[in-house]
């Protein structure tokens, strides 16, 4: 048994959970799914605070930094179940979609971000607008020529093609311009329902690939008589990753961040007092 260039073999697994990928060897049968609500009242007055000062900074960009950081403090969060074996993922990457225009027949681009442990929110949101700029000025990315390219071959080779692909990624061997900037191969898909005033939703993992996490986030909601904002998010995990109590502590973390800003003006691997969000 050896690590794998995106992953290193977690090899002291208790007994229950190293038999549960032979009793749910699908990541699909493996699914948990929460509907989470997060007070984000003092993110808001955050954000218009900093974009008056010339940032251009959104709210989808503190759900991000806000999710890197608990990945990066609740390491678990970032396991991946290949081969029926345990990896614990080398880097924090973030995937999301990002439409060339809000119009019915506008072309959606595959986005890619890797987290270092140094950034900050004004990094995060820096590298996202930088990206999904480039992306829409130039039409597409690598990701979408390659998949341009695959999509118009024959149906019998495409077959062939990912029978392959799945008997390479179950001994850990898929090339990595397979995998590189393909969200099946990040720690977490996002998907921002709100940008297009939509709720949030129940979303599947998917059994190609490493991604053991869904988050969308939906439409934030203003409560009139408190004044409060309320941002919906809807969790997806593959339950053999961790226990129910770790995911509960986690989702209290990503409550923690985004109800108190200011820490998103901290790095990525700052501590942060564990009392503070017990």
């Amino acid at each position: 048994m050896k690590d794998r260039k995106d992953g290193t073999l977690i090899r002291d697994i208790d007994p229950f959970h190293s038999i549960v990928p032979y009793v749910m060897p699908k990541r699909t049968e493996s699914e948990v799914s929460i509907t989470e609500y997060f007070d984000v009242t003092e993110l808001n007055k955050y954000i218009k605070k900093a974009n008056k000062e010339g940032n251009n900074i959104k709210l989808f960009h503190c759900v991000c930094t806000a999710f890197s950081r608990t990945v990066y403090h609740r390491n678990k969060l970032n396991i991946f179940i290949s081969g029926r074996r345990f990896y614990q993922r080398k880097d924090i990457t973030l995937s999301f979609v990002a439409k060339q225009k809000f119009d019915d027949e506008a072309v959606e681009t595959l986005m890619f971000l890797n987290v270092k442990p140094d950034m900050t929110l004004n990094d995060i949101s820096h590298k996202i607008l930088g990206d999904v700029d480039k992306v829409r000025n130039s039409g597409s990315n690598d990701l979408d020529k390659t998949m341009d390219f695959v999509g118009k071959l024959p149906r019998p080779i495409l077959e062939f093609i990912f029978f392959i692909v799945r008997r390479l990624e179950y001994h850990g061997i898929v090339p990595e311009f397979i995998k590189k900037g393909d969200p099946n191969y990040s720690t977490c898909l996002l998907s921002n329902l709100g940008s297009i005033k939509s709720a949030s939703c129940y979303h599947h993992l998917s059994n190609y690939g490493t991604c053991s996490m869904m988050v969308t986030i939906g439409k934030m909601e203003t409560n009139h008589l408190t004044g409060k904002d309320t941002l919906p998010m809807t969790f997806t995990i593959d339950e053999r990753i961790a226990d129910g109590f770790y995911f509960a502590k986690s989702l209290r973390l990503v409550k923690y961040i985004l109800a108190n800003p200011e820490t998103l003006t901290e790095k990525i691997a700052d501590p942060i007092p564990e009392e503070l969000f017990n």
